[in-house]
């Protein structure tokens, strides 16, 4: 999952079990659902499944409360209503709800089928605390579009996640579904669809976005890469940004060689108004042949090219750990009562790191945009615990205090690798890289084979070094800050000082502003953090809280077009700005000028040796 950190803030800011002999022929029945997308009323659509014959009295249906990408607890159950248990007459069966997520039907013998309506996610992102991340969420738009990650929309029976699925889904005219899911052939209605799945996994990691004719493909060596996208104001086209995702994913295909096997992969972008009841939560979450993107319609084209290319890669980069190499805990994750794996470092970090180092390797970005990416994780990072060991926090990322310091593993776990990458090029001349590892291991473990999650470490020991135990054992699994000029060094460069160029709101992913959800939902200027200069020019202060921007009052729905707009700003723009600090109101005018902001950068070390300079050239250049 890559998730762009300052829509977070203000958007709101695989399987081996056994199935149980609860079915009669479980071998033989698949589960058989149906969606139908025509006759949606308040935004709901009727789902009913049916999962053939049972043998016990009490059965149990299940919509997840988790699903693997996200790191966090969404009770998709939250979102059904109506829930209904029907005998082979078409008769109720007592139902009682367990939780959120768990409904209980009496004489499951008797159990024909089960329905009920599915609310989206999209509408009530801004009225709910544990809100859904939009690329996990779900859209239900009449006619329009509907963004189907089925996690939201199908569940399963206690016992049956390893039975074969069969969805059929009636969907309006002019709708054009894209999805990775393996399509049914014949049958006579156009409008209706037929996709399966070999069991429960297999839904919940192929979304479907329906939407109107929006599409462009390239062939990858014998991968086939389509991108759809879902414009509300059809600002974009397919066709419009395929150049610059082509360009990317064979540059990453040269990068990471024949590690990966997929024939098809598919890019659902979804483009948001950012209106009240739009997505907010901008990002994606990975999938093992797809990945749902969600980002803001309002980007200029550049900025919407480089986002993608940025989340796309990550998400790409996916196909190799954690949907490839993964633990047990990935492997048989339990959707409803999930144990999490101690990796995050490498999962999400690695992850991360590839998709910038790739970049600067095939020459999409220059040294001196790597460097500043690498300074930006590390003060990102600062604004984390970062004495917590990484992999206690990983095991425990579900909950606090670790849980709202998830979002380090784009900062600190990139960094992590990023040491650890120097750290075995310099002890084998590079001869082993982080990306040897990876391959390397993925020789061993695939999406059938997971490694044991307290045994990863010592294998990884037992392919490189000893001191690569002493890394893991100090800045992995112990608690030392880790001191990134050290391993700088060792290619020959330093921390320095130099002035770059900011949004008005944000630094890249990171916002100059947030938003008060334990109390009033203010928005208000960050403290701790150094201002850009469009905040300092102003006499904006930490901690005074915005009321108002060009006559127009600050909550968290009026601030989302703002951002958008000030993409579009010149430095003439002229600003009124109310804000209150120490409960007084200030009024502050000005114009908005070029935003800057003074902050480290990595810079090359006089008289490095030319080792140092070979071990640099060998990580930068591939």
């Amino acid at each position: 999952m890559k998730r762009i950190v300052w829509i977070a803030l203000l958007g709101t800011l695989l399987y081996n079990c056994t199935a149980s002999k609860e079915l009669a022929s479980a071998d033989k029945t698949p589960v058989m659902a149906v969606i139908d997308l025509n006759n949606v009323n308040d935004d709901k659509v009727l789902v009913e499944i049916d999962p053939g014959a049972f043998t016990k009295d009490t059965v149990s249906f299940f919509i997840p409360k988790t699903v693997p990408g996200t790191y966090s607890i969404n009770n998709y159950g939250k979102y059904i209503e109506g829930f209904k248990a029907l005998d082979y007459k078409g008769n109720e069966l007592t139902v009682s709800k367990v939780d959120d997520n768990t409904w209980k039907i009496g004489n499951g013998k008797n159990l024909d089928k089960v329905n009920y309506l599915v609310n989206d996610t999209y509408d009530i992102e801004k009225e709910v605390d544990d809100v859904v991340f939009s690329p996990a969420g779900t859209n239900i738009l009449k006619g329009e579009d509907f963004m189907l990650n089925l996690h939201g929309f199908i569940g399963y029976f206690g016992g049956l996640k390893e039975v074969s699925y069969e969805i059929t889904i009636k969907k309006p005219a002019g709708l054009q579904s894209t999805t990775s899911l393996t399509r049914k052939m014949g049958g006579v209605d156009p409008n209706t669809e037929v996709f399966l799945a070999n069991r429960y996994f297999d839904v919940i990691d192929n979304p479907i976005l329906y939407a109107k004719p929006n599409t462009a493909s390239f062939k990858l060596n014998d991968i086939t890469v389509t991108l759809s996208v879902y414009s509300p104001t059809g600002t974009y086209t397919a066709q419009d940004l395929i150049g610059p995702m082509e360009k990317m994913m064979r540059a990453q295909k040269a990068f990471l060689g024949e590690v990966n096997g997929t024939k098809q992969y598919n890019i659902l972008l979804y483009l948001s108004t950012m209106d009240e009841n739009d997505a907010g939560g901008f990002g994606a979450l990975e999938h093992h042949t797809s990945t749902v993107v969600v980002l803001p319609e309002a980007m200029p084209e550049d900025r919407l090219e480089q986002a993608m290319v940025d989340v796309v890669s990550h998400e790409f980069f996916h196909t190799l750990t954690p949907l490839n190499v993964h633990s047990r805990e990935i492997q048989f994750f339990d959707f409803n009562d999930p144990k999490m794996s101690q990796h995050l470092w490498m999962y999400e970090g690695t992850t991360e790191y590839f998709a910038n180092l790739f970049q600067v390797q095939q020459g999409l970005i220059d040294e001196a945009e790597f460097y500043n990416r690498i300074v930006g994780k590390i003060n990102n990072s600062k604004s984390f615990d970062d004495s917590l060991s990484f992999t206690e926090m990983s095991k425990n990322v579900l909950n606090e205090p670790y849980k709202k310091n998830y979002p380090n593993v784009y900062e600190k776990g990139a960094l992590i690798s990023m040491a650890l990458d120097i750290t075995l090029r310099e002890l084998s001349d590079g001869k082993k890289v982080i990306l040897w590892l990876m391959k390397e291991l993925s020789k061993k473990y695939d999406d059938t084979t997971p490694f044991e999650d307290d045994k990863l470490i010592d294998e990884i020991v037992a392919m490189t070094y000893p001191e690569v135990r002493t890394f893991f054992d100090t800045y992995v699994i112990g608690n030392t800050p880790i001191d990134y000029n050290v391993y700088l060094a060792k290619v020959g460069l330093t921390m320095g000082q130099s002035l770059k160029q900011t949004g008005y709101f944000l630094d890249g992913d990171i916002p100059f502003i947030d938003i008060d959800m334990a109390g009033d939902k203010s928005i208000f200027v960050r403290k701790g953090i150094e201002l850009n200069s469009f905040f300092k020019d102003l006499g904006v202060q930490g901690g005074d809280i915005i009321k108002s921007i060009n006559g127009i009052p600050i909550t968290l729905e009026t601030m989302r077009p703002i951002i958008g707009a000030s993409f579009g700003w010149t430095p003439e723009t002229d600003i009124k700005m109310v804000v209150e600090r120490d409960g007084k109101e200030i009024e502050i005018a000005g114009t908005v000028g070029t935003p800057t902001l003074n902050v480290e950068t990595i810079q090359p070390i006089e008289g490095a040796s030319e080792r140092q300079i070979q071990l640099r050239n060998a990580w930068l250049k591939g």
